[in-house]
């Protein structure tokens, strides 16, 4: 008998990869976004008739309760969020409405109608930079922006949750994703849409910050191997083992465009800027889980899909809230 997987933010980046990837089961998929700036049912169309979608905002209670009682699921996969670190300084009161009172909301309904399994997807953003060595799911969560601190607020309360009422959740932390369909307002969307539309790369300070890539299709799978055969309150992190300072993945990316490094306009830091993040990923690969996308493989198919859509990416960058 085929089970109900309902996915929060399945128009977004990750979510939207997942519900792709998920549609191909025999189970019965259902989605919701709030359709936000970055959300797009674009990103669905191709399995628009394998999968059942809802415009919904999680913070809306009633609505959200309404919805789990319509549908009934087994299990809930949460990749709803707000997720720009950048958007969280100049105003954090979306991500907190969003990744903490909407993640509560989710977890209130998820036990109401007796949900078997529940798994949020939160980031490595959590545990603050590191300058050497690789996050544990053990380490403190140090969160040292407003995007990352809501993360870890909901984390908490899903924590919560598990220890109180015995609540069936998961908590995945995966690193840097990119691919095609991101938003262009992340590191990677944004310098090859600059330089397709004749503009300079900007790059924050001096491009020193070290970040971890993880291809989106991988990251995806990896979710749905913790989902599979994750412990309950268990926390996984989803890494790739690869890291590099920022420039040099945008030197990269102009490359792969026809650039060179005068293309690069070196702009202010941003606040409170994380230096590096790298996650151990051990227990997730103890479920059987690799990456199988290499940076350099990931980062061609990327730049490829973008000069493709520029229609669609233009289409974005005159998005506004």
């Amino acid at each position: 008998m085929s089970k109900t997987i309902l996915i929060t933010g399945g128009a977004g980046f990750i979510g939207s990869e997942l519900v792709r990837q998920i549609s191909c089961l025999k189970d019965r998929v259902i989605v919701i976004d709030k359709l936000t700036y970055s959300g797009d049912l674009a990103r669905l169309k191709s399995v628009k008739n394998k999968i059942t979608f809802y415009k919904l905002d999680i913070t809306d209670n009633k609505r959200l309760r309404a919805l789990f009682d319509k549908v009934r699921p087994d299990y809930v996969i949460h990749c709803a969020a707000e997720t720009h670190v950048d958007r969280s300084i100049t105003d954090n009161t979306p991500f907190i409405k969003t990744n903490i009172m909407g993640t509560q909301n989710l977890i209130d309904a998820s036990r109401e109608f007796k949900v078997k399994k529940f798994l949020h997807v939160s980031t490595d953003e959590v545990y603050g930079e590191h300058a050497c060595g690789y996050f544990k799911e053990t380490d403190q969560v140090q969160p040292r922006n407003p995007y990352a601190v809501t993360k870890a607020a909901g984390d908490l309360l899903v924590q919560a949750a598990v220890k109180t009422y015995g609540f069936p959740a998961m908590i995945v932390r995966p690193c840097n994703c990119y691919g095609s369909w991101q938003y262009p307002e992340k590191l990677i969307p944004v310098v090859i849409s600059k330089i397709l539309s004749g503009q300079k790369a900007p790059v924050y300070g001096q491009g020193k910050q070290i970040r971890e890539w993880l291809y989106v299709e991988d990251c995806a799978r990896g979710i749905q191997k913790i989902f599979q055969k994750g412990i309950i309150g268990g926390i996984y992190n989803i890494g790739s083992g690869f890291e590099q300072p920022n420039i040099k993945t945008v030197l990269a990316i102009l490359k792969l465009l026809g650039k060179n490094k005068d293309s690069v306009a070196f702009v202010k830091d941003r606040p409170g800027h994380d230096f590096r993040y790298s996650v151990d990923f051990n227990c997730l690969k103890f479920l059987g889980w690799k990456p199988l996308i290499s940076f350099e493989d990931g980062l061609r198919r990327t730049v490829a899909w973008y000069i493709q859509n520029q229609k669609w990416v233009k289409q974005k960058n005159k998005i506004r809230r």
